[in-house]
């Protein structure tokens, strides 16, 4: 557990973030090897399997780079979200730092975002796994295989912490078993090994027009293409709330989280790319299983079908998960009903976990409904929050830093680098990808519509900051207390205290 920071102002109660507990009624569940395996698996998605074929077919063995500069994006990010974290461990993560840090109306704003995204991504991974389902027994129909993959795991999330965390360390340790094998085969035929097999070497790389065959700019485009592929890495940092010991947990995640996507990113595209042409037809297609086929791997499409099973079934497991603890934490802070507070024997909270299951199964049937309009809508206008939750953890830090190290700066045992220099370039990096979005046809509907409906809940958020601060000066006139429903404590001139405190400013003062 974290040190217990001095008691100021204000008695912290359970759940405050920074008191190293879950929040009242949680359970800390979460054993270490549960989110080893949650930190480690949560960067392999099923987007990696999949969509990395549309990636090298737009840039060729230049989309390295572009992993390679995404990654660097999603490490830096990650850096900060583990600073704050590890000062200040809660189920709301960056959406509770955003708050405390930015204003009521950012955490509410992105809090919401996130929750709508994984929301759309149930629905999105219920359906690709149904379509394997299907592949594998037609005589039941996609529908149902939908349905039974959502009640499943919906089951197994409500059950106990504990019960998701078992079945995420099983589908998250087959995902990274099938990465390192897949990486070491490969790299055993890049160098003709075993014995008699001839060596393929580096002329992928260099050949068949080039290491970028399509020109600089197309680094950009394969950015568009697979940044939204990290999306998942900040899981961890939700989970470690209910964990034992939150600090320690989000630590170790923190200061892994390069060498996992060096290993499973950079690693298995550069099997891709070294072992056969860019511009092979079955690269763009499904290029793990094209790699399978030219090492012989007998059954390789039936193979990389459980892989890329596991994969989706992980994704849907975690995105309930996130889903509903954002939705919990939420409810904590007043910005959604306080029946998403509600937990059940098993210390989970059952009313969040519905909602988002509900909202989930909505966008199911849209998505055999109604799959060019409406549920295309859900999906581009979910597709940049990835952006917008980087930008939102990017300037939470910039406050939260100066908050930390001025009132409880024992906390700081992660610490950005070189802050607050790179905190501001990875800022502007993300702003230049959020440019090139709007500037690039491909990516021009997407972040429209994304920030279309990020300025719907930014609306809505600014009115309910309003609307409470009005409320709050109109009962307190003499600056006492805070706003009841948000459990802030105490007024301040600032943003707070790290630890035992809220680290808000008062309702009142705040503009």
């Amino acid at each position: 557990m974290g040190a217990h920071p001095p008691s100021t102002t204000a008695e912290p109660t359970a759940g405050d973030p920074g008191d190293g507990r879950p929040p009242e009624g949680l359970q800390a569940g979460l054993k270490n090897r549960h989110l080893s395996m949650i930190a480690i698996g949560g960067v392999i998605g099923a987007g990696l399997f999949v969509g990395s074929g549309a990636g090298i077919a737009a840039a060729g063995p230049g989309i390295l780079i572009s992993y390679a500069l995404t990654g660097l994006l999603v490490v830096l990010v990650m850096r900060m979200l583990g600073e704050m974290a590890a000062a200040s461990p809660t189920s709301g993560s960056f959406s509770a730092y955003a708050d405390r840090a930015l204003g009521r109306w950012a955490g509410f704003t992105i809090g919401w975002l996130y929750w709508f995204f994984w929301s759309v991504v149930l629905a999105v991974e219920a359906t690709a796994a149904a379509a394997i389902l299907t592949s594998w027994v037609p005589a039941v129909p996609q529908w149902a295989w939908a349905l039974l993959v959502m009640i499943v795991l919906t089951g197994t999330n409500l059950i106990s912490v504990g019960s998701f965390g078992e079945f995420e360390f099983w589908f998250a340790g087959i995902k990274v078993a099938a990465i390192v094998v897949f990486i070491v085969a490969g790299a055993l035929a890049v160098f003709g090994l075993p014995p008699g097999d001839e060596a393929v070497g580096l002329s992928h790389l260099t050949g068949d027009g080039g290491f970028l065959p399509n020109g600089p700019g197309a680094i950009l485009s394969g950015m568009l293409l697979v940044v939204f592929s990290f999306m998942g890495s900040e899981i961890v940092t939700l989970a470690a709330s209910e964990s034992p010991n939150p600090v320690q947990a989000v630590r170790k995640a923190t200061n892994s989280v390069i060498w996992r996507i060096a290993i499973f990113y950079l690693g298995s595209i550069a099997v891709i790319v070294t072992l056969l042409p860019w511009n092979d037809k079955g690269v763009e297609a499904s290029p793990y299983v094209a790699v399978l086929r030219s090492l012989e791997i007998p059954y390789a499409d039936t193979v990389m079908d459980v892989v890329v099973l596991t994969a989706v079934l992980s994704c849907l497991n975690s995105g309930l998960y996130t889903a509903s603890r954002m939705a919990f934490s939420l409810g904590e802070r007043g910005d959604a009903p306080k029946s998403f507070t509600r937990v059940n024997k098993g210390g989970v909270p059952a009313v969040s976990i519905w909602a988002s299951v509900a909202f989930g199964f909505v966008a199911v049937i849209f998505s055999y409904t109604s799959k060019d309009t409406i549920f295309q809508f859900l999906l581009n206008s979910s597709g940049a929050v990835a952006l917008f939750v980087w930008l939102v953890i990017c300037f939470s830090q910039l406050r939260m830093r100066r908050t930390i190290e001025r009132d409880t700066p024992e906390r700081l045992t992660v610490r950005m680098w070189l802050y607050p220099y790179l905190t501001y370039a990875t800022i502007a990096l993300i702003l230049f990808v959020v440019g090139y979005m709007f500037y690039n046809p491909d990516g021009r509907q997407q972040m429209i519509m994304s920030v279309a409906v990020g300025a719907v809940v930014l609306v809505v958020g600014l009115v309910r900051d309003r609307r409470r601060r009005g409320a709050v000066a109109a009962s307190g006139a003499g600056g006492s207390g805070g706003s009841g429903d948000s459990g802030s404590s105490g007024s301040s001139g600032d943003t707070g205290d790290a630890g035992a405190q809220v680290m808000r400013k008062d309702e009142v003062t705040r503009s």
